[in-house]
């Protein structure tokens, strides 16, 4: 049986007001080769759960820029990553809005119809709504901007649930 840890929400939280504006120099900067909100999102994560998982192709890790799994920097292998892990680190499921907590990820298309941008929730204010749910998010620098302020084509809700540590 899988050990199973909390998934540590305000240190997500913590993390993100904290390298909002600015860029951990433990971690390359993807801005201008595709952007750097999924790496954010994913230190962000690892910050609350302080479990990655090394397993090649499928897993969810940063050691370097060139040394990393493609769901720690990806939109969309990020999602995957989270639906379906069963090894360690963290896991979550989509959910509809009622369901989010602060610290979980939210996934926009904005420009297009292809999820491309990962902020997390920083703030709620009430009953979860798209103007009570505060973000923030790399690659258009922003910490507590409302999620209603994006120009909103599509939206799903990832609820992180827990961390397994084995």
């Amino acid at each position: 049986m899988p050990r199973l840890r909390a998934y540590d929400r305000t240190s997500a939280v913590e993390y993100a007001h904290r390298w909002a504006y600015f860029r951990n120099p433990d971690y390359y900067d993807f801005q201008n080769i595709g952007g750097d909100c999924t790496n954010f999102a994913s230190q962000c994560i690892y910050a609350g759960s302080g479990v990655m998982n090394y397993t090649p192709i499928y897993g969810w890790y940063y050691r370097t820029a060139n040394d990393r799994s493609a769901s720690w920097t990806g939109v969309q292998y990020l999602y995957n990553f989270l639906m379906t892990n069963r090894g360690p680190g963290p896991f979550g499921e989509e959910t509809d809005i009622n369901a989010m907590e602060e610290g979980d990820i939210v996934q926009i298309a904005t420009l297009r119809d292809q999820f491309h941008h990962t902020p997390v929730i920083v703030r709620i204010d009430g009953r979860p709504t798209l103007d009570t749910i505060y973000v923030a998010a790399h690659t258009g620098n922003v910490d507590c901007r409302p999620l209603s302020s994006y120009p909103l084509r599509m939206v799903r809700f990832i609820h992180i649930e827990s961390v397994r540590l084995e």
